[in-house]
């Protein structure tokens, strides 16, 4: 029996539209979800047709980031780093690498993975609605997706550590004052405005575009790949903590963690 399609895709005018459809989970990610978004990012990262892609979500989130019920059954930290390795690090690099623009279309909330996956986009449209939150250290783990190399480019060092250490719910106005995103239009304008950016895009000149991503890429270093390394690495320590295990139980039982440190 095939996988439910859990990940949208439509084209129109050279703009090709990934849409995460688990309004349901608020577009949390499970292995049938990740593995249709990476399809969909490859498929279009390949297709000359296309010149600027729109990533976005159905309902109310853009994307929570990792489906933490199905998180729940992994125990082992090294089978974590792996998954991150293996699901995680892939979409990263494809949508940091992908030779046309990317439009992050942040239509509700952005959290853990999710914000990691807005921030790997090139440009970030935000509803006024939208929230954000690196959400990590909440339930005792490290960082992951790219954040730990998009966010200290995006917002500094100092803010950086600030938002992935004391996690907390941003809205779209602070985000926009972070430079966490580059415009916020109202909800009923959000849409719209969002056609229009990507159309700008596509009437632009995609093989510049693509170049000046791979120079600015190259120009950030650390390497891109060694970061990716890096964070796997982490996750397997954090996610084989007692901290972890707290964490997560609590975020599934909606009440506040006892970290010990360990």
């Amino acid at each position: 029996m095939p996988d439910t399609p859990v990940v949208i895709t439509s084209t129109q005018g050279g703009v090709r539209t990934i849409r995460l459809d688990r309004p349901a989970r608020m577009n949390s990610l499970d292995l049938n979800a990740k593995a249709q978004l990476l399809d969909a990012l490859r498929t279009v990262a390949d297709d000359p047709d296309v010149r600027a892609v729109v990533l976005t979500g159905s309902g109310r989130s853009f994307c929570v980031g990792q489906d933490l019920e199905e998180a729940r059954s992994v125990t082992d930290g090294r089978a974590m780093a792996d998954a991150v390795r293996e699901q995680y690090n892939p979409l990263v690099r494809t949508l940091l690498t992908m030779p046309k623009p990317v439009v992050a279309a942040v239509n509700g909330v952005a959290a853990g993975a999710g914000m990691a996956l807005a921030l790997a986009c090139d440009i970030r449209i935000a509803a006024l609605s939208a929230t954000f939150t690196t959400a990590f250290a909440a339930i005792g783990l490290s960082c992951d997706t790219g954040i730990s190399w998009t966010l200290p480019r995006v917002a500094g060092r100092a803010v950086a550590l600030d938002l992935l250490m004391r996690p907390r719910l941003l809205g779209s106005a602070e985000a926009l004052g972070l430079g966490l995103v580059h415009q916020v239009v109202p909800d009923e304008e959000f849409e719209g405005a969002v056609r229009r950016g990507a159309a700008e895009l596509t009437a632009g000149p995609t093989r510049a575009f693509a170049a000046m991503k791979a120079a600015v890429t190259l120009s950030s270093g650390p390497a891109l790949d060694t970061a990716l390394e890096r964070e796997a690495e982490q996750i397997g320590l954090t996610g084989a903590s007692e901290d972890y295990r707290t964490g997560l139980n609590a975020f599934l039982a909606k009440r506040q963690p006892a970290f010990t440190g360990r």
